[in-house]
C-alpha cells in the first residue's frame, strides 16, 4: 500500500499547425486517437486522450493548429476551440518544432493565459543532425515567456516522454481519476470512423486535393464484433470527387482499404466499411453545415 495522493486533470496541447501535437498525443497515451497528416489543419476538433497510472490520471486535450491566414468559417470554428480549450485546464503545453520559431509561433504564445503553467515542449528533436543546436534554442525561448518547464521530445519515436509526463505529474492537483481506468478517450467509435477515413484522405491524396474536405459517417451499426460503417467524403467540387475516387476507382479503394484496416485495430473487431464522394459547394463556409457535422 502507497500514501501517495492521486492526482487528475487537464491538459491543453496548443502550438501552430504541423508541430505533431496530434503525434505527440497518440504516442503519450499509447494509442492511435488522433489523426495525422502533413497536410495542415488535420486536426479540426477538440480530442481528448487518457492517460491512467498508478498516482495519476492525464486527460490530454489536442487543438487544432492556431490558424493566422484563412479566415473561413471552419477555419475561425478551429481557432475558438483552441482559445476555449485552453479555459479550465491545469497544465498547457506548447509545442514548437525544434529549431523552428517564428511570427506564427508567437501569435499561439500570445494567447496563452497566465493564471496556468506552460510547459514548453520542443518537438522533433530527432531530425536534429547536431544534437548541440538545441541549447541555445532552449535558451532563446526561456527568454520568451516564463515557462514551468522546457522539455525537449521526440513524439515519434517516444523520447522523454516519460521526462515530460514527470514534468506535467507537478501540476496536476490531488483528486480521484475523472475518467474509468481502462479509457482513452471521451469520443465515440463514430467519431473515431470518421477522422480516421478523413486521415487517410488526406494521406493518400497528397497537396493536390484542398483540405477542405470532410466526412459524414451516415450509418454505424454494431453486430456483435462486426461493426457496418457507411460513410460520405464531402468535397467542394466535381473535379475534387474525381481525385478522390481515382482511375477506375482505384484511389478511393486504397483510402477505404486502409481506413478500415484502422478502425479494425482501433475497435478490435471486424469493419465493413462502404464510402461515397459527395459534392457539397462551400460546405468549409456554411455554419449551419459546420454545426450538423460537429464542429464547434
Amino acid at each position: 500500500m502507497t500514501n501517495t495522493p492521486f492526482h487528475s486533470g487537464f491538459i491543453a496541447i496548443v502550438g501552430r499547425p504541423n508541430v505533431g501535437k496530434s503525434t505527440l498525443l497518440n504516442h503519450l497515451i499509447g494509442q492511435k486517437i488522433s489523426i495525422t497528416s502533413r497536410k495542415a489543419q488535420t486536426t479540426r476538433h477538440r480530442i481528448t486522450g487518457i492517460l491512467t497510472d498508478a498516482h495519476s490520471q492525464f486527460v490530454f486535450v489536442d487543438t487544432p493548429g492556431f490558424q493566422t491566414q484563412h479566415k473561413n468559417a471552419l477555419n475561425r470554428g478551429m481557432n475558438r476551440v483552441v482559445s476555449s480549450s485552453m479555459r479550465d485546464v491545469n497544465v498547457i503545453l506548447f509545442v514548437l518544432e525544434a529549431q523552428h520559431y517564428d511570427e506564427r509561433d508567437q501569435q499561439v504564445l500570445k494567447l496563452l493565459p497566465d493564471d496556468a503553467p506552460v510547459i514548453l515542449v520542443i518537438n522533433k528533436v530527432d531530425i536534429l543532425a547536431d544534437k548541440g543546436e538545441i541549447l541555445p534554442f532552449i535558451e532563446r525561448l526561456a527568454t520568451e515567456h516564463k515557462f514551468a518547464a522546457i522539455v525537449p521530445v521526440s513524439a515519434k519515436q517516444d523520447k522523454q516522454l516519460d521526462t515530460l509526463l514527470d514534468a506535467i505529474r507537478q501540476y496536476l492537483p490531488p483528486g480521484d481519476p475523472i475518467y474509468a481506468a481502462d479509457e482513452i478517450t471521451d469520443r465515440n467509435e463514430r467519431f473515431l470512423a470518421a477522422e480516421l477515413l478523413r486521415e487517410k484522405v488526406f494521406r493518400f491524396t497528397g497537396e493536390e486535393l484542398p483540405y477542405s474536405v470532410s466526412v459524414v459517417i451516415e450509418q454505424f451499426k454494431q453486430e456483435g464484433k462486426l461493426r457496418r460503417i457507411h460513410a460520405a467524403i464531402l468535397v467542394d467540387k466535381e473535379s475534387h470527387k474525381a481525385m478522390l475516387i481515382g482511375k477506375k476507382g482505384e484511389k478511393l479503394k486504397e483510402i477505404a482499404t486502409q481506413a478500415r484496416l484502422d478502425m479494425e485495430k482501433l475497435f478490435d473487431g471486424k469493419v465493413f466499411l462502404e464510402v461515397f464522394v459527395k459534392v457539397k459547394s462551400g460546405w468549409a463556409d456554411d455554419e449551419r453545415v459546420l454545426k450538423s457535422l460537429g464542429y464547434e
